[in-house]
């Protein structure tokens, strides 16, 4: 739902594919993507500087107000795995967008590897927040 000609956060929605199933925070407060890249910078005799720039994967993170232990059980179980020595597959992030023209647009991250920034502080009279960051091979248009 477009506002007044602008995307807001409530035009988009996401979904976690993980090996064990989809990851699904029930309240998520902020979804942030970043394209990274390499930077090479040449210097040609006639003292010019040209840059090339290499696509070098995506970023990203998620901000979770906690409801319930879907983070925390699936980071229990990655560390479990980790230590019982398998191997811990990459998953997917589909972003859905509901543009300003009406039109739909998707993007699917993948190669995407999550790590646990922040479990979360508990503390009386507020929320616990929790943060997510991700990396990912590509991301790619799907619609």
């Amino acid at each position: 739902m477009p506002l007044n000609g602008f995307s807001v956060g409530r035009d988009n929605s996401t979904t976690i594919s993980t090996a064990d199933g989809t990851l699904q925070p029930t309240l998520i407060t902020k979804f942030t993507t970043k394209r990274d890249s390499t930077e090479k910078k040449i210097k040609g005799l006639d003292g010019v500087t040209r840059t090339l720039s290499f696509p070098d994967g995506w970023s990203g993170g998620f901000e979770i107000d906690r409801q319930d232990s879907a983070i925390d059980d699936y980071f229990a179980n990655v560390d479990a795995n980790f230590y019982s020595g398998l191997d811990q597959s990459t998953g997917t992030i589909m972003q859905t967008i509901q543009e300003v023209s009406g039109a739909v647009s998707q993007y699917q991250f993948v190669g995407v590897t999550l790590k646990l920034d922040d479990a979360g502080d508990w503390m009386s009279d507020d929320t616990v927040k929790q943060k997510l960051s991700f990396t990912a091979e590509r991301r790619i248009k799907v619609a």
